[in-house]
């Protein structure tokens, strides 16, 4: 027996000076150390030996258990230094390379053009104000001069919550609550979302931005109100581009008109995208309606002003030259990275 203890340690000497996993030197240890491993195995055989050779193989046994069980942690913590070493290099990082390039994200065109219209107005004297999207009839409706029989309050326009509470249709409603806290003279532009029922197209969505314009002060007319839109016409769409008024009907003013500008692709001559006119809408605009300052009691012998709204993704397509207000909405990166 003590022949074969030497063999086991020469042999586990020799194995675990060659090792270099940590796996490897475990296999060792349970193959000489384990339950089933040699040295356990001739620890069991001791009772089977003659009393003179027990108590000398029996120290030989332990001695040899002890000498196995250090070179193996040392070996062990030598294997895990090593490891720790080789990871922490192969993690480095060489600071004197270039640093990846990552794609940075670009501004939504919305709020470019939001951006845009607001910084022309501003320069115009304006102030930008908001207004809750959730809104009530009276806002949205009454104090701006639409009855309760008018086409706009049908259910198939308006996003109703209960009968005195909706989403906001336009942010006119924002002219009212301004014009309720605040004595002339008044220069606000309204921005945000707004929402109707409208079936989802290539010029139609549920949800939009609009920007709504108010004046209100002594003797403003509606050459006040072309001058402006005239002004904002040329530094959003280019100083080439003509402006023209149409009469039209909106509730809350008096006299009404279409905005229109000359066609960007034809340059006014007529083509498929402007219907051979060479003119394409932008905004609705007007005189404030004497109705609407009674509402919020201010005197319309003594105060005039003017109003105007439009559709952000009108203007953005127009602008950028793109036919569907669906790609607005869609978050495709090819669509927005062009931005």
């Amino acid at each position: 027996m003590e022949k074969r203890l030497k063999e086991i340690r020469n042999k586990i000497n020799l194995e675990v000076k060659i090792v270099k996993k940590i796996k490897d030197i475990e296999k060792i240890k349970n193959e000489c150390l384990g339950r089933k491993g040699e040295l356990t195995l001739l620890l069991r055989k001791l009772g089977s030996l003659s009393k003179e050779d027990r108590p000398k193989i029996g120290k030989l046994l332990h001695q040899y258990k002890k000498e196995i069980e250090e070179l193996i942690q040392k070996k062990t913590i030598e294997i895990v230094r090593s490891e720790k070493e080789k990871r922490i290099k192969s993690e480095s990082i060489d600071i004197s390379l270039l640093g990846k390039r990552m794609d940075r994200g670009t501004i939504h065109p919305i709020q470019l053009i939001l951006k845009e219209i607001e910084e022309v107005f501003l320069g115009l004297g304006f102030k930008i104000e908001e207004g809750p999207e959730v809104e009530l009839d009276y806002y949205n409706f009454e104090a701006l001069n639409i009855p309760k029989d008018h086409p706009a309050r049908d259910d198939q326009d308006s996003f109703f919550i209960n009968n005195d509470i909706l989403l906001r249709t336009h942010t006119s409603p924002v002219e009212i609550r301004v014009m309720e806290k605040q004595k002339p003279p008044i220069r606000i532009i309204a921005t945000g979302k707004c929402y109707r029922r409208d079936s989802t197209d290539s010029t139609h969505s549920p949800m939009f931005h609009q920007i709504e314009g108010l004046a209100v002060d002594e003797n403003i007319t509606f050459g006040d109100l072309k001058g402006v839109l005239t002004v904002f016409t040329h530094r959003i769409f280019g100083k080439d581009r003509k402006i023209r008024f149409r009469p039209g009907f909106f509730p809350f003013t008096e006299p009404s008109a279409e905005v229109d500008v000359s066609c960007l692709l034809c340059k006014g001559r007529g083509c498929q995208s402007c219907g051979y006119t060479g003119w394409l809408e932008i905004m609705g605009a007007g005189m404030t309606d004497p109705a609407v300052f009674k509402k919020v009691g201010y005197d319309s012998e003594k105060y005039s002003g003017f109003a105007f709204g439009m559709g952000v993704e009108r203007i953005a397509m127009l602008k950028y030259g793109i036919n569907d207000i669906r790609l607005f909405f869609e978050n495709d990166l090819r669509f927005l990275k062009q931005f």
